[in-house]
């Protein structure tokens, strides 16, 4: 690479730098000003939201906030199962993988963007100082671990749709996610299946990225990995499932667990595109107008809905700070990442027909 390039580079990134700053300045801003004038208009509301915050049943908060953090927890052990699928012995230990993965809830809480997935593949990488490749192969595993969220995913949608009273148009367009979905998971399944060697010279950063992807999709060619990284996801959804309902019952709202399922799906889609920070008053939005339908004021509603984001983010960010500091990381370092240009992939031998780790051990045993 000419120094001539490089530099040009490194000018224009510093060119838009402030662009994008001032793009972000500008979205809190717009924020702000719709709050605000939200409370203006809705005055009586906001008495009302305060109201509801009065009566919270602080006991159904504390149950809340630990099904939360057993959420955590196992989606904890499913990445962890993806890693011990994609990578060859030694394997970072549970406790670090579960350290790494709350670092990455604590910056996409606090942080636009996806920060968090890189995040906590930094972490880990920290402790890997002597792997070649490993950078590239653990972005393969957060690639993977999120195409194991589509089978949970799936699962709630179709509980959803089964149980919760919902207008037609929105079943049927339920039902075309869920076909969507499947087509997805399909072609990811079908694609790990390929033993093909993947190579990252030449590739520009989002095509990297998707190399790296389709590395971390070898824990699908090590059926008993995937079975348990796709268990642990659901136990992990199914947690948070109980914690929506559960919060439910700290606002004294008695809708029935078809609602909290309506709940957790209506949060899970307002926040696949981060605006800001946990999308915070879109999501209150959201909420409340799924929970009209279950005779539930939209004043409470709200109030759920700030409560619910509370209580997700208590245990995000609460976990999270606890281990950044663990990690000897500051807040600043969580805004400089790797890049997708800094990534190898880990060599194989024997050409390409050389396998995934997970296939070498069995045939060796």
């Amino acid at each position: 690479m000419q120094p001539g390039n490089e530099s040009e580079r490194e000018s224009n990134n510093l060119l838009r730098l402030p662009r994008s700053r001032a793009v972000r300045v500008l979205s809190g801003l717009l924020v702000l000003a719709g709050l605000a004038a939200l409370v203006w208009w809705r005055h009586g509301s906001i008495v009302a939201i305060g109201a509801a915050f009065r009566a919270v049943r602080w006991e159904w908060v504390v149950v809340a906030i630990a099904l939360n953090l057993l959420s955590v927890i196992v989606r904890a052990l499913a990445w962890t199962t993806v890693i011990h699928s994609a990578m060859e012995p030694p394997h970072p230990r549970a406790p670090l993988v579960f350290s790494a993965f709350s670092v990455g809830l604590f910056a996409n809480a606090v942080l636009p963007g996806r920060i968090g997935e890189l995040a906590r593949v930094a972490v880990l990488t920290r402790k890997l100082p002597a792997r070649k490749g490993a950078w590239a192969t653990l972005v393969g595993t957060v690639f993977a671990h999120r195409v194991f969220d589509i089978v949970p995913v799936l699962l709630l949608i179709l509980y959803v749709v089964l149980t919760a009273g919902i207008p037609t148009s929105a079943r049927a367009s339920l039902l075309a996610v869920i076909a969507v979905g499947v087509a997805l998971f399909v072609f990811a399944f079908a694609t790990a299946r390929r033993h093909t060697r993947i190579s990252l010279d030449g590739l520009g950063p989002v095509r990297r990225l998707l190399a790296m992807g389709r590395s971390g999709l070898g824990v699908m060619r090590a059926p008993a990995g995937a079975a348990g990284a796709i268990f642990f996801q659901i136990c992990g959804w199914t947690c948070q499932l109980l914690a929506v309902y559960t919060a439910m019952r700290a606002f004294d709202i008695h809708s029935p667990l078809p609602a909290a399922g309506v709940v957790l799906l209506v949060m899970n889609v307002v926040t696949i595109l981060p605006f800001w920070p946990g999308n915070v008053g879109l999501v209150q939005v959201a909420i409340a107008s799924a929970l009209v339908g279950y005779g539930v004021s939209y004043s409470v509603g709200v109030a759920y809905g700030f409560g619910l984001q509370a209580i997700e983010a208590s245990v995000g960010i609460g976990v999270g700070l606890l281990f950044l500091a663990r990690e000897g990381l500051s807040f600043a370092m969580l805004r400089v990442m790797p890049s997708a240009n800094q990534a190898e992939l880990p060599e194989r031998e024997g050409g390409d027909d050389a396998g995934h780790p997970a296939e070498q051990r069995a045939a060796a045993s």
